[in-house]
């Protein structure tokens, strides 16, 4: 049994639902999953040997590519040393230094395992700082699989067409308000914190309105709110610094992940010396973690930032947006309509029947991701070795390892792609 229909029916035998994660199913594209045996810089290859163009990179999590060699000698010069000790680590020391460098305003992090869990501790970080139980979050806006912020979440939740979560009691969402993303709400003394992704990277991509991130602020130090900024996708992405960097707006907490653990399973929330000293042992907000801070994952997330500069993420950022325009010129040479959104080296791609408006909601974004296009091309891609998310929901992420050949490769698929569905 060694193709990707044995892999996947052995998989659904021991694995609920074939996968680990849903989007992972194809659930909202058709058809079967292939099985990935290994993957070289920008390329995946299957268990039957077929190599494919990886725009999906671990949904952003590979920013130097797959298998990158300075990456690999790290991870395997710790794993010599010890994989797990439960005890202070001088890695973990040297990650948090890098991040807060970087990051203006980032003044101290704790790591955890993933971005779930992430949020999940800066909300309770917000909560015991202000001694204040609501929490606001935006419509669209995924920040993991926490019960409190699920609700109304893109990525997963809206590629399976759910509203939230069966197994998550009312009394979880109790005090989670739900606001239109880029629409500033007006808030009360009862407000914990604001959390929202700085730019909107699971509903696909959507772009902060101006004003909306500087209106956040405002609105946060009116009342006394604290605000947090998710950049588990955007962080060390849209730029070394992040979020803040990019739009001049400080959040009071940030949560991290992906790029920071440089292809192995990490999450970090961090902010203020003021907030994060409510943290135990120094104060009474609880969170723990046996393998938080683990050797592998800081030392390969510290390879990757150190071998990262700003004039590479420019670079990366203006090639991404010029292979935007190209994509969606091609498309629309085929005879689909398309709009492609770019922020920095992130990129957002909408199908329909004509050049779509870009959208500034979820709601908006929805009609398009929803239309029915975006399954078909995505089959069409994937026969011409094209690897996209298998969901309209995500975006696109270029890598440094992509080349040249590769963006104009995939511009050729693109339009071949379109024509297919455009006369089908």
């Amino acid at each position: 049994m060694t193709g990707n229909a044995s892999w996947f029916a052995r998989a659904l035998e021991v694995i609920p639902g074939g996968v680990d994660s849903p989007v992972r199913s194809f659930a909202s594209v058709g058809g079967q999953p292939v099985t990935i045996a290994s993957g070289t810089g920008a390329t995946l290859t299957d268990v039957e040997g077929t190599v494919y163009l990886d725009y999906v990179q671990s949904y952003g999590a590979s920013l130097l590519g797959h298998a990158n060699p300075a990456v690999v000698r790290a991870v395997a010069d710790a794993a010599a040393l010890g994989s797990t000790f439960g005890a202070p680590t001088p890695g973990e020391v040297l990650l948090a230094e890098t991040m807060c460098r970087l990051v203006p305003g980032l003044e101290q992090v704790r790591f955890v395992s993933s971005g779930t869990e992430a949020v999940m501790s800066a909300l309770r970080v917000a909560r015991g700082f202000t001694g204040r139980d609501r929490i606001v979050k935006f419509d669209g806006c995924y920040h993991g699989h926490a019960d409190s912020v699920l609700v109304a979440g893109g990525s997963g939740v809206a590629q399976l067409g759910l509203p939230g979560s069966a197994g998550v009691p009312n009394g979880a969402v109790a005090d989670t308000v739900v606001a239109p993303y880029n629409t500033v709400p007006i808030l009360d003394d009862q407000v914990a914190a604001v959390i929202v992704e700085a730019v909107a990277a699971n509903m696909n991509l959507v772009l902060p309105a101006p004003g909306f991130l500087e209106g956040l602020r405002a609105e946060c130090d009116r009342v006394g709110a604290l605000l947090i900024f998710d950049e588990v996708i955007t962080g060390f992405r849209l730029s070394l610094g992040g979020a803040a960097e990019v739009f001049g707006v400080q959040p009071d907490l940030w949560t991290f992940g992906k790029v920071i653990g440089g292809g192995l399973p990490i999450g970090a929330f961090g902010g203020r010396r003021e907030v994060l000293s409510c943290l135990a042992p120094l104060g009474p907000v609880y969170q723990a973690g046996t393998l938080s801070g683990n050797p592998l994952a800081t030392a390969a997330g510290r390879t990757v930032l150190e071998a990262v500069t700003p004039e590479d993420l420019r670079r990366l950022g203006t090639r991404a947006q010029e292979f935007g325009r190209e994509l969606e010129s091609a498309i629309r040479s085929g005879g689909l309509g398309a709009t492609v959104v770019a922020a920095g080296p992130l990129l957002g791609l909408y199908l329909a029947a004509e050049n779509p408006v870009a959208p500034t909601t979820y709601a908006e974004a929805r009609v398009i991701c929803s239309n029915g296009y975006y399954p078909r091309f995505f089959h069409e891609m994937l026969e011409r070795k094209i690897n996209l998310a298998p969901g309209a929901y995500e975006v696109i992420f270029p890598s440094l390892a992509h080349s040249d050949d590769d963006f104009a490769a995939t511009v050729t698929a693109a339009a071949a792609a379109s024509r297919a569905v455009a006369t089908s």
